[in-house]
């Protein structure tokens, strides 16, 4: 069995890759960075460090990896022959990783089983977005195609963080990890993934692991970040801090319990779960780096304006999430383009344009007066 991951990153060694090692698969990285990629190649095998109760150490073999825009074609080839294609490059990054299935489909065997294709990334239905990248490229020749390949959404999580200078491509990891399937598209032909499960409906999984651990996590690291501190283990420390993470907590929480009808009580330990995650002071995990691409972060359906909103239309409490949006534009990073730019918008527009502009919201909904009210602030602070 072969499996073919975009992105050779630390998600992609360090949790993807390898549970399809464990899986039995032969691994084959396609990544754009050539030093990483030859960094993989020059290693007969690379070690997972899992930090923290439960943790351990995995050696992965088995693997190598091929320079996606040097050898288009050898990644092509590759899935061509591959049983799984797995990305983990980020939602806007897909667009990019279709014209390489699109190709490889077409070189497929007929007689062999379809090619099964998971987009493990944070983002709602990130599968979805890649199949339709494929499909608009395949044009006249997808129905020839479609019968050549399945498509699963998943829902993914495990925190790993930056990685330290001179680690080479052994990954820091937490223990913990979930990582949930949809079932009926695979029929009674289910990828083997030790440590995966597979279920008939996958929204209320997505839905309580983004509005959950990426959305604490990210408040996390705008409320750490507006304190001055470093690490999001020492943000949690902080007594205050560690009161509003859980407060949105508690927001996204009712929200998740009305609408998937989620047992409260499992909630709860859910959301005391990830908050004892954030707090492992072995992850050497920074504000910074868990902060970055603000303006994806403060998006219409992403962790703080998507479970906001739907709070809003239920008459739900929402003041800690507008509180933590308030944050987020507060994050000022010189290194990080979206948070150079986000600091440029809110100083060239007024508030219900940037508010309209940056959350996606209409100026009639019931979020949106109290996002331009501390969008409007921030202004304040800043003339």
């Amino acid at each position: 069995m072969k499996a073919v991951h975009f992105g050779a990153g630390n998600i992609g060694r360090g949790f993807v890759g390898l549970l399809l090692h464990e899986g039995g698969y032969e691994l084959v990285f396609s990544d754009v960075a050539a030093p990483l990629v030859d960094a993989i190649n020059a290693a007969s095998e690379y070690t997972v460090h899992a930090v923290g109760e439960g943790g351990g150490d995995t050696v992965v073999t088995g693997f190598r990896a091929v320079n996606s825009a040097e050898e288009p074609g050898k990644v092509v080839d590759e899935i061509s022959t591959a049983d799984i294609v797995t990305t983990a490059v980020g939602p806007t990054i897909l667009k990019f990783v279709a014209p390489h299935i699109v190709a490889a489909l077409a070189l497929r065997d007929l007689q062999s089983r379809p090619l099964q294709v998971m987009a493990c990334e944070n983002a709602i239905n990130a599968t979805d977005i890649l199949r339709d990248a494929i499909v608009e490229l395949a044009g006249d020749d997808w129905p020839e195609l479609s019968g050549r390949a399945v498509f699963a959404n998943t829902a993914v999580d495990r925190i790993v963080p930056g990685q330290p200078e001179g680690g080479g491509v052994d990954v820091t990891v937490e223990p913990f990890y979930e990582w949930a399937i949809e079932r009926p598209p695979f029929g009674d032909d289910p990828p083997s993934i030790p440590g995966a499960h597979f279920v008939d409906d996958l929204e209320p999984y997505i839905e309580r692991k983004l509005f959950t651990v990426n959305t604490g996590h990210a408040t996390t690291a705008y409320f750490g970040a507006l304190a001055g501190v470093e690490k999001i283990s020492d943000a949690l420390a902080e007594p205050t801090i560690a009161a509003q993470v859980e407060a949105v907590l508690e927001e996204t929480s009712a929200l998740l319990v009305a609408k998937h009808e989620l047992d409260p009580v499992t909630q709860a330990e859910y959301r005391a779960t990830i908050l004892r995650r954030f707090a492992n002071p072995l992850l050497p995990d920074t504000v910074w780096r868990v902060g970055r691409q603000p303006l994806r972060k403060l998006s219409r359906h992403e962790r703080f304006v998507g479970p906001a909103a739907e709070a809003a239309e239920r008459g739900l409490d929402t003041a800690a999430l507008v509180g933590a949006m308030g944050a987020a534009l507060a994050f000022d990073d010189d290194e990080d383009a979206q948070s150079v730019d986000l600091q440029r918008q809110i100083r060239e527009q007024d508030a219900a344009t940037f508010t309209a502009a940056v959350t996606g919201l209409e100026p009639q909904h019931p979020l949106f007066s109290q996002v331009e009210a501390v969008v409007a602030a921030r202004q304040a602070e800043l003339a």
